[in-house]
């Protein structure tokens, strides 16, 4: 199979890469399986293609060797507190819920679930503004946008 991308992520598996691509494929709008490679025999796929938003993903089924660490990690841009709840929910569930809005979700992968409005306060122009956004931002496991705009705010 040829791509149009030239820079795809590769992410290992132990032996569930045809089940999590289906599962992140079945969250984000514009994604789909492109390819699966399942050598002839084989009872797992060896390889799956997937997009997630437009982009191409490449997961194997490479064995327990190798585990994902925060090292690596998905962002999701959100626009609002209700997609910032949505995969919040769905990416968290069966998995572990992190600090300042990291997960691991239940294949070990790790993700941020980011509103863009907490970047646009992290990067205000007033500095004493920002900083109150960060230290909401600290305390916080998932993101809340309207408690950390309250703490920017000086409230």
């Amino acid at each position: 199979m040829t791509t149009s991308q030239k820079i795809r992520t590769f992410l290992w598996f132990d032996k569930q890469a045809e089940e999590a691509a289906n599962f992140y494929v079945s969250l984000f709008k514009d994604s789909k399986i492109v390819d699966i490679l399942r050598p002839a025999g084989a009872e797992r796929a060896l390889t799956v293609v997937f997009q997630l938003g437009g982009q191409e993903f490449v997961a194997l089924n490479g064995g327990p060797q190798y585990k994902f660490t925060e090292a690596i990690s998905l962002t999701i841009d959100c626009a609002s507190q209700e997609e910032v709840d949505y995969f919040w929910e769905k990416l968290s569930a069966g998995g572990e819920e992190r600090a300042c809005g990291w997960l691991k979700d239940k294949y070990g992968l790790f993700w941020q679930v980011v509103p863009s409005r907490l970047l646009e306060l992290l990067q205000d122009k007033d500095p004493g503004r920002a900083q109150r956004a960060m230290n909401a931002m600290m305390q916080m496991v998932k993101i809340d946008i309207a408690t950390i705009e309250k703490a920017a705010d000086g409230g």
